[in-house]
């Protein structure tokens, strides 16, 4: 309050005191709260500046008493209202700083004012005075010298007060940055239908903060929107619980089990139109692999699946996509900007939601690989490989057809071919049972030109087969033992776990889908691949992976650090007759790439771990099966019969212990000319590995590409 006009009696000059002594003007206008609780810690602050102004002690006890909060009074100085101004002396042009006692004793900030000088001054050096209190306040609580520890609790509160709404949970990373652009948001929910009893459709809010959730209602006031709560999982649950390296899959030492993650607070009777959900994005490596982020759509999509007949739409904000194989492409409704819209099927999403919550459980039960299994529709099912950029896989890509007929699946098999795999090629895949589908390669940017992975983002055309409900990829140095149909009954992307807490690509269940190849390939400019290939691409978009048991794709890999009993017990599995997996992977030197009488990795001590001799037998075996022209597709080259002599004469001077390298070869191909002219001259490799003309991938990146 600027300042109070004389009373015109005693009665009415005591009802002036208690107006300008409450802050409470004629027109009754409160003064500001805030400015109100800010003068008593002015007050302590100016008796605190003592200390390093001396010489200006008498005019900063004058300004604490003038605003001192001993009175509650803050306005007036506490000296009116016990005299009158007329005994006091004071003039009464104003309750603020116009009454002055000739005696300084009752003139505040006196020594701040030169001798004869007027009492307007005391405006200015009271503005003075504030303003340096503003800026010391201002510079303690900049953030450039705010104690850290100080900062890390502001930051926890804010995150406490924008996390679904909930200001006492904990600063577990729920908390989205994205400004909401709410046009987006109208335009996506014109999409939705009224309420089925013809009322306002029905919304639930999950992880939005009280201003949004206002502002949704200011903006949709056609639509009836309520919160739901989600009490936030534990901080001490990591992506690495969720998805371990290893789980006991046969349950040797007790049953694997997940974290149990909280599921949304919704009354049973409640049920809604649209489920809306905010998902933080921190736009880092491994972006996707988020344990709140993952809450969060799993919740959401437990409240659209809660009434199946309704089909609610899910509308997801967030500057990442969803999760493709949760809320899939094809139920998209609407998208723009940073909102998406679907419309889930909601028998679909529960099953999917009965799946475990990651790789933690086995999704598919270790047993049900031998359970017989009934298709409805076994047209729209179909085994899939690719081979692209080179035809050293060829050979595999045969033997595994032969190995899929033997197992006794008759379902259709699709192999995708670029444009270096030449027409006597395609003609052998074709008559070993492969259906030719001609693709154009897809360059990995991040890859150097030449090197193995620089087109193997050709993978993504899976996707297009969309006469397919699901496919079954294999990679062509898969050998099939067992029939893999059991694995056509689980979703999108079903895999086995490779290391830490990723899936191995080389035998996954996938649904194609148009717009999901076109996801794929639109982002292989910003997504990173944790290997530098397809298969560390794909682990970051399919992050909610399904694992299936290790004997869907058993690894020919003796890990380092296995025990020998752990490591007898893979030479079983590789050997037992019957099979037990599923199919077996060769990783390592192929079979073909060898000579059939023993495994060649035994010869190079990088990668005897990947030596098996009872699997290099049993691929053989298969190739054994096909008929003569196809295994003529088989044959070594003159450079790599070279390249395994080599090998074989270097463990024979390090006296390696395995003594394969003292086997008398029998391979009859060993005599046998893969080409014509020049290329069935014989050579030899004198003292120094080289990489002939079929082999382009050397050990190291053997190695580095598994």
């Amino acid at each position: 309050m600027a300042g109070c006009k004389p009373a015109e009696s005693p009665l009415a000059e005591r009802e002036k005191e208690r107006e300008c002594g409450a802050g409470v003007s004629r027109n009754g206008g409160l003064k500001r709260a805030d400015a109100r609780a800010a003068l008593p810690f002015a007050a302590l602050l100016l008796r605190s500046l003592r200390i390093g102004c001396m010489c200006c002690c008498r005019a900063v006890d004058a300004a604490a008493e003038f605003i001192s909060p001993a009175s509650g009074l803050y306005h007036c100085p506490p000296l009116l209202l016990n005299h009158s101004p007329e005994s006091l002396g004071l003039s009464k042009k104003d309750c603020i700083g116009r009454y002055y006692a000739k005696d300084a004793k009752y003139r505040p900030f006196s020594a701040l004012l030169p001798e004869g000088s007027s009492g307007k001054m005391l405006y200015v050096k009271l503005v003075l005075v504030l303003l340096m209190c503003g800026s010391f306040m201002g510079l303690l609580h900049s953030p450039s010298i705010q104690p850290a520890d100080e900062q890390h609790r502001t930051q926890s509160e804010a995150s406490k007060a924008s996390w679904m709404s909930h200001p006492d949970a904990p600063n577990s990373g729920y908390a989205s940055s994205l400004k909401i652009d709410w046009s987006q948001i109208e335009t996506a929910v014109k999409q939705v239908s009224p309420a089925e009893d013809g009322g306002a459709p029905r919304v639930a809010l999950l992880n939005f903060d009280d201003s949004e959730v206002e502002e949704w209602r200011a903006r949709l006031p056609h639509t009836e929107a309520s919160t739901v709560r989600l009490d936030p999982v534990g901080s001490n649950v990591t992506w690495e619980h969720l998805y371990p390296e290893w789980i006991d899959e046969e349950e040797l030492y007790g049953a694997p089990s997940c974290p149990d993650l909280p599921e949304p607070a919704v009354a049973e009777a409640e049920a809604y139109d649209v489920v809306a959900v905010k998902l933080p994005c921190g736009r880092a490596a491994s972006w996707s692999k988020d344990v709140a982020r993952l809450h969060l759509q799993l919740a959401a999509a437990r409240v659209a699946a809660r009434h199946g007949r309704r089909r609610a739409h899910v509308l997801a904000v967030s500057r990442c996509f969803p999760a493709p194989n949760l809320f899939k492409c094809r139920d998209e409704v609407a998208r723009d900007g940073d909102v998406w819209l679907y419309r889930p099927d909601a028998e679909e999403l529960d099953r999917k939601l009965a799946l475990p919550v990651g790789s933690c459980e086995l999704a598919m039960p270790f047993k049900a690989l031998g359970d017989p299994y009934v298709s409805a529709a076994p047209h729209r099912e179909a085994y899939a490989t690719i081979l692209h950029s080179e035809q050293l896989y060829a050979c595999g890509a045969l033997t595994a057809a032969q190995s899929i007929r033997m197992a006794g699946s008759g379902r259709d098999m699709v192999a995708l071919v670029d444009e270096t795999i030449g027409s006597r090629h395609r003609g052998a895949l074709e008559a070993a049972g492969w259906k030719v589908r001609a693709i154009r390669r897809i360059r990995n940017p991040r890859a150097s030109r030449d090197a193995y992975n620089e087109w193997n983002y050709s993978k993504f055309w899976l996707w297009t087969l969309t006469e397919y409900e699901r496919v079954i990829f294999l990679d062509a140095d898969l050998l099939v033992q067992r029939p893999m149909e059991p694995l056509f009954a689980m979703p999108e992307v079903s895999a086995t776990g490779n290391n830490g807490t990723y899936f191995n690509s080389g035998v996954m269940v996938v649904e194609p889908c148009e717009c999901t190849f076109r996801l794929l390939a639109g982002h292989v400019g910003d997504i990173e691949s944790y290997n530098g290939g397809d298969q560390g691409y794909l682990n970051e978009v399919f992050s909610w992976w399904h694992r299936l048991p290790s004997h869907a794709n058993y690894m020919k890999h003796f890990w380092e650090g296995d025990t020998a009993e752990r490591a007898a017990a893979r030479r079983r599995v590789l050997a037992a007759d019957p099979p037990v997996a599923l199919a077996v992977h060769f990783v390592g030197l192929k079979p073909w790439f060898c000579f059939r009488d023993y495994d060649c990795n035994w010869n190079v001590p990088a990668l005897r771990q990947f030596a098996s001799d009872e699997a290099h037998a049993r691929w053989w075996k298969v190739h054994d099966a096909m008929p003569p022209r196809l295994r003529g597709f088989c044959l070594l080259d003159e450079r790599q019969k070279a390249l395994l002599r080599w090998d074989a004469a270097r463990a024979r001077e390090a006296n390696a212990s395995d003594g394969h390298w003292g086997v008398r070869i029998a391979d009859p191909r060993r005599s046998m000319c893969a080409g014509d002219g020049e290329a069935c001259r014989e050579r030899e490799i004198a003292g120094r590995r080289v990489e002939g003309d079929r082999i382009t991938t050397s050990y190291a990146k053997l190695i580095d590409n598994f």
